[in-house]
């Protein structure tokens, strides 16, 4: 008997996306990733708000929260819950199917694709020892109409985590045009300059993560002053702590960037604990 399919396209295992779909033709959607625990995802209200949300800015149609939990629920079975495994579901929503040309249909059906992956096995010494990074060439162009949007088109991303082969870099470092920190590949970016802690403004371009919103709620309770504005490299390589964050790993101390070293330090693992909870 062949096994269950790692991914669910509108419900239905037999399903399959066309060439003619706007998010293969043109990434024409767009997509979340979070963590799913006992057969649920982790802070799926602030998900699912998010995928509402970045679904409105490029004006599709987002599925109700009901069709993503039934493929959720198809999808994890239940042995996996009763064992308490974590694992990963990245939900994908596109325009739906169109004829050749960049205009959007009058009217279209939305396609949503729930796909299933295990939990990556992050070595421990990554929350005992911090993660080093390196700075990526690449560099982020502005759009505020997509700004915190986590579209389809990742080309720019792709093309930087192509930069290093190196497994001692967990993730690189993207600046926008004006030299500016803007996140990593894959996760958003703190600092803490004291009482204080900082994470880029992302009104021109980047992701804005589930996260990163959760960060900037918790600060507070650590007594920590928390700003969203732009941040230059110099501030990042002279802080006190540096942070990366995401659904997946939580967050992480960074403790070397290029000839910059931070010795381990509290925040990250704080943050970490709080997020679990």
């Amino acid at each position: 008997m062949l096994a269950t399919p790692n991914y669910i396209i509108n419900g239905d295992f037999s399903q399959q996306i066309t060439p003619l779909d706007r998010g293969f033709a043109y990434g024409d959607g767009i997509f979340r990733t979070m963590l799913m625990r006992n057969g649920l995802p982790v802070d799926w209200p602030l998900h699912y708000q998010k995928l509402v949300a970045d679904c409105a800015v490029v004006g599709i149609v987002c599925p109700s929260a009901e069709l993503l939990m039934s493929d959720f629920k198809q999808l994890f079975s239940m042995d996996e819950i009763e064992e308490n495994r974590l694992g990963v579901a990245k939900i994908v929503i596109t325009r739906g199917e169109s004829y050749r040309g960049y205009k959007p249909p009058a009217i279209t059906l939305p396609t949503r694709v729930v796909i299933k992956s295990a939990m990556p096995n992050y070595a421990v010494t990554l929350v005992e020892q911090g993660v080093e990074l390196c700075i990526c060439q690449l560099r982020l162009n502005h759009q505020p109409k997509l700004a915190g949007v986590k579209h389809l088109n990742r080309l720019e991303n792709v093309l930087a985590r192509a930069e290093w082969s190196s497994d001692a870099i967990f993730d690189g470092l993207m600046l926008d045009q004006s030299g500016c920190v803007i996140e990593g590949t894959m996760c958003n970016v703190f600092i803490r300059q004291g009482q204080q802690i900082i994470t880029p403004d992302l009104s021109m371009c980047g992701v804005a993560g589930v996260t990163r919103q959760r960060i900037i709620g918790l600060a507070p309770s650590l007594g920590l002053q928390v700003k969203v504005e732009t941040l230059t490299l110099e501030q990042l390589l002279s802080a006190d702590e540096v942070v990366i964050c995401n659904s997946l790993i939580g967050a992480l101390q960074v403790t070397k960037i290029a000839d910059q070293r931070w010795q381990n330090q509290l925040l990250a693992n704080t943050l970490r604990a709080l997020l679990l909870q």
